[in-house]
């Protein structure tokens, strides 16, 4: 019987641990990470000597210390020589970016998706935004893997896209189709575009600190990345967060999953332009069109984006009382929705919630705006090299 970790075994969780806490922070002296990490100085001497000699990090003197004495040594991610490709692949457009470690959004490209557009069809363009971007990599540079953000339920296990009604997807194998596109030598990791998003904010946006959030995006629907307890909650298989499906109205409108009165019929784009009259519209800058009409003005689409933004306070209101977080987040179209109908959405928000969990919630936008998806890829193909540093393809 094994009586305890091996010396080699607390050495690459002290690699790894080290690595997260610059890859999430950035430049950190010594000792900061002496008091934060809880290990003598002598052993954050010998990790961090062992991080540069891989390539990871590099240290040197501060630019300025205003103290007197020998100042700290700075340990620094090395963003521009380890990155990782990032994909987003949204309802109107595909995004592709070369995001360097500790989050430094190095290089991107973005593409008009028309929606019928499949995997198979996808893939391909994806790919040749990254051999764009890949002829101004550095020759030592290194690609540590490549994580995917999808609007849809994605199987986690291969990244099969099963359901995806507002593009018509239905069991697409984007994760495998990507990464036969880019090699076997580049690991694909594939997650629903809200978890990926909600994910980058809690780790370098307005939700960092925070261990209980949700994320509520929305595009043609709406779906939820969780975070609990610190951590993503993405269910059984990986389907988890997809709140636009509650029925909120029995026998209401034909939802796009085939189902009737989901959420997303009342909060998404479909009902919200076929409530200000624009149903022969799609997209999002119809959708800031009624906005607009709203602000200066126009009876009709006032009376939409104040239901919207009812129906968006009673979903919240249920949300936080099923999860008790300590912040709501309104990403994609669900960010448009809530500043225009804020005080709708807290009023409902406030006569429905229980007053528990209500006490300490607060409603925020994104930080990371809609750069969310693809930094939050990045995160999902960073997390093999954070959690053991020496073990790099």
């Amino acid at each position: 019987m094994r009586t305890g970790p091996t010396q080699d075994e607390i050495r690459r969780q002290n690699l790894g641990a080290l690595l997260r806490y610059v890859h999430v922070h950035g430049a950190t002296t010594r000792a900061e990470l002496t008091n934060r990490l809880g290990l003598n100085r002598s052993t954050i001497g010998a990790l961090t000597a062992d991080l540069a000699g891989a390539g990871l990090v590099s240290e040197g003197a501060p630019k300025e210390t205003g103290r007197a004495g020998r100042p700290s040594l700075v340990v620094r991610p090395e963003s521009a020589r380890i990155y990782a490709y990032a994909y987003s692949i949204e309802v109107d457009r595909l995004r592709a970016a070369r995001v360097g470690l500790g989050g430094v959004l190095l290089d991107q490209r973005e593409l008009d998706r028309p929606r019928d557009l499949l995997a198979a069809d996808a893939a391909p363009l994806l790919t040749g935004a990254v051999k764009e971007m890949h002829q101004a990599v550095p020759a030592d540079a290194v690609c540590v893997g490549a994580g995917v953000a999808v609007c849809g339920m994605v199987r986690r296990e291969d990244g099969l896209v099963r359901l995806s009604p507002t593009t018509g997807w239905v069991d697409e194998p984007i994760g495998s189709t990507l990464a036969a596109e880019l090699g076997s030598d580049v690991p694909v990791t594939t997650g629903n575009v809200a978890d990926v998003a909600a994910f980058a904010e809690h780790i370098r946006g307005v939700a960092a600190g925070c261990d209980n959030v949700i994320y509520l995006y929305g595009d043609v629907g709406v779906g939820a990345g969780i975070i609990a307890g610190g951590r993503r909650l993405t269910g059984h298989g990986g389907y988890g967060g997809e709140v636009g499906h509650m029925v909120v109205v029995r026998d209401g409108r034909r939802c796009e999953c085939g189902r009737q009165g989901c959420w997303e019929t009342e909060i998404g784009e479909h009902g919200l332009l076929h409530a200000a009259g624009r149903s022969g519209s799609r997209g999002r800058e119809a959708l800031l069109g009624v906005f607009d009409a709203a602000d200066r003005g126009d009876a009709t689409a006032q009376t939409a984006v104040r239901q919207a933004g009812d129906w968006l306070g009673f979903g919240v209101a249920n949300l936080v009382n099923i999860f008790n977080p300590e912040l709501v987040i309104f990403g994609g179209t669900m960010r448009d929705l809530y500043l225009a109908s804020a005080a709708q959405v807290r009023s409902r928000l406030n006569a429905n919630a229980l007053p528990a969990c209500l006490e300490h919630v607060r409603l925020r936008t994104p930080k990371l705006g809609p750069d969310a998806p693809l930094l939050g890829a990045a995160e999902l193909a960073f997390e093999r090299l954070l959690a053991d540093p020496l073990d790099r393809p």
